[in-house]
């Protein structure tokens, strides 16, 4: 039976960095919040070069040195980072396979906000699975989100953590290596409208001049947001992460690593608490804060590099999407026969 394999991991860090003084000066929010409740220490912000394609350019580059294939080889090229790119109705995936000389691809943009790098294993894994003539998949993600934040507007503060980067995997058929098994998502379109951007897309057009002002996310309800949140995220977080553990044949008590995205220090303590698991079996990205779907590549890279993630072990990458949608795919770490 075939299986998809992850071949390669890369990553893109930019150089420059905004530290939790600098946050706390900016949201009139005390240094020691910032740094124990929202859990930044520090993260990257983008330079004057870093457009989103070329963080993931730049991300895609160091998957295809860890997977050590000529990009030739790739037969499509899956764009599953943010939608806020270098143009407006833009295909950053094409961009990529060209930088990259992945001359014998097509691609395609997608996205499920946070949680598009599991929604992007997935859309890749049904596809190659389908289609005999795809073998080797790149997906490919830039984001810097975070400048559409506005630090005076305290109602988007669960987004104060939001940086700048890029993340890219490559996924190879029959590679019995780091085995892809089942994902699992669930969506609440309750959320779809609470937080925006309320300027710039069809419901407002055309823009006007003051729009340019305006260009950041807000809560229409603040109240009602919150309660929404605090009602249904981490149950559906647990949903997610148990549900596509059990179709993969396995249950918590199994999870080796969890690669699961930066969100506030208390919020990522209960999943630990939640799941049974030690601090070693994941990373708190307080160094980096939240790069969207970049999240879980980047935990995985980590953890590869400090050796909590090994040969025989369960991962599960977990993240969630404004909008909502939550996700989480199981994956078999190691070589199979």
């Amino acid at each position: 039976m075939d299986n998809i394999g992850i071949m390669g991991l890369g990553v893109y860090i930019p150089d420059n960095y905004i530290y939790a003084d600098e946050i706390a000066k900016r949201t009139n929010i005390p240094q020691w919040v910032i740094e124990e409740k929202f859990g930044i220490l520090k993260k990257p912000i983008p330079g004057p070069n870093d457009t989103t394609s070329f963080m993931g350019i730049q991300a895609a580059k160091d998957a295809l040195s860890d997977a050590n294939i000529d990009p030739k080889d790739i037969d499509l090229v899956i764009w599953n980072g943010a939608q806020h790119k270098d143009y407006p109705c833009w295909l950053a995936s094409l961009k990529v396979a060209y930088e990259i000389g992945a001359t014998n691809a097509w691609g395609f943009d997608m996205e499920a906000m946070c949680g598009s790098m599991m929604v992007g294993i997935e859309t890749a894994k049904s596809l190659m699975m389908n289609n005999d003539s795809l073998n080797t998949v790149l997906l490919v993600s830039g984001y810097r989100n975070g400048d559409l934040i506005n630090y005076s507007v305290p109602e988007t503060s669960f987004m104060f953590d939001l940086g700048a980067g890029g993340a890219a995997m490559i996924l190879k058929k029959n590679l019995n290596k780091n085995i892809v098994l089942e994902s699992s998502f669930k969506g609440d379109g309750s959320f779809s409208e609470q937080c925006v951007i309320e300027v710039g897309g069809t419901k407002k057009w055309p823009m006007q001049p003051e729009d340019t002002t305006k260009y950041y996310f807000t809560v229409n309800d603040a109240e009602k947001f919150k309660a929404n949140l605090n009602e249904k995220t981490m149950p559906n977080f647990y949903w997610v992460i148990r549900d596509s553990l059990k179709k993969s044949g396995y249950d918590e008590k199994d999870i080796g690593y969890l690669a699961i995205l930066h969100f506030k220090r208390s919020a990522h303590k209960a999943v630990l608490q939640e799941l049974g698991l030690k601090e070693n079996q994941t990373t708190y990205l307080e160094n980096y804060g939240h790069l969207g779907q970049n999240d879980q590549v980047l935990s995985m890279k980590l953890a590869i590099k400090d050796g909590k993630l090994k040969s025989g072990d369960l991962v599960v990458m977990v993240g969630a999407g404004l909008g909502f949608v939550w996700a989480a795919t199981t994956v078999k770490w190691g070589t199979f026969k």
